[in-house]
């Protein structure tokens, strides 16, 4: 059995704003706050990160900060997706050149290619840099759903080593374990159902929630991890009120929104996102308490 590469609470890092630039002195504090909370991994230019409106050399400088940072404390895997398989194809090449962990790729969103096309656009990528790979499949936000049958194919290129799956569908973890295999790194993305995932065999989870409660999210996997499902449900449980409310606005606003009560940095966001409502700013601090933060 091959021990994964990636495991545990892998934080998809907000990108801290200030006057309409990264705040660089911000996302140093928060990926200190990281790795002193013992988290296993961090995402910079993810979802989270608002890769999708930041210009490419702000999405380099991101992912170049975050290798020097956290200076092999943790692993780092780059996002790098594109709606371009060249474009994919190059941040993942500059992922590499500054000694990133890995890169990942997520399905390329708006132009919605059929699954030969998912295929042959992430063997493209796998091909060009010798950099792991994860998979990212999200089909709420890009409109395309990444197959099984196409990620036990993508399983066999050595580049390849998992998959983020942020479906909530947990039964096909069960299915990548029986048509796959252990050697396949099973990474939740979605932070309400990894308790779930991971009982069903997943191995790790790229979070959201960890950004806000780091110490709590390494708690609960650690849990998992160690059998004790009770002290899982547990942590679960705490958690569950914030795991939801980080999504009652467009995200990351309210992420950001609860970190800025932390007084860890702005809230501020690119537009076309906005600042969190005030609406339901009361239940993301209603959240944050009941989860002890």
């Amino acid at each position: 059995m091959t021990a994964p590469l990636f495991k545990g609470v892998i934080t998809a890092l907000i990108t801290p704003l200030r006057d309409g630039k990264v705040d660089e002195a911000a996302f140093t504090r928060l990926l200190e706050r990281q790795i002193a909370a013992g988290i296993h991994g961090v995402v910079p230019m993810g979802t989270t990160g608002e890769s999708a409106s930041l210009h490419l050399d702000e999405h380099k400088r991101v992912v170049e900060l975050c290798v020097q940072v956290a200076a092999g404390r943790v692993r780092v895997i780059a996002g790098a997706g594109s709606s371009a398989t060249d474009k994919a194809t190059e941040l993942v090449r500059f992922a590499k050149t500054v000694g990133a962990d890995g890169a990942l790729v997520v399905t390329p969103y708006y132009n919605r290619p059929s699954q030969e096309g998912l295929a042959r656009h992430f063997e493209a990528i796998a091909e060009a840099v010798q950099l792991p790979v994860l998979l990212y499949n999200v089909p709420g936000r890009t409109g395309v759903d990444l197959s099984n049958d196409t990620v036990a194919r993508l399983a066999a290129h050595p580049n390849i080593v998992g998959i983020k799956d942020a479906t909530g569908d947990l039964s096909r973890v069960s299915w990548m374990r029986a048509h796959i295999g252990s050697q396949f790194d099973l990474i939740s993305g979605d932070d309400p159902s990894y308790l779930g995932y991971h009982a069903h065999g997943g191995v790790g989870v790229i979070s959201v929630t960890s950004n806000v409660a780091p110490e709590a999210m390494v708690a609960l996997h650690e849990a998992a991890a160690a059998g004790d499902y009770a002290a899982a449900r547990n942590w679960q449980d705490r958690l569950i009120g914030l795991h939801k409310a980080l999504f009652l606005d467009n995200s990351p606003s309210p992420t950001k929104y609860a970190l800025s009560r932390l007084q860890l940095c702005g809230e501020e966001v690119r537009l076309p996102l906005s600042l969190t409502s005030d609406a339901v700013k009361p239940a993301i601090e209603g959240a944050m308490a009941a989860a002890g933060i």
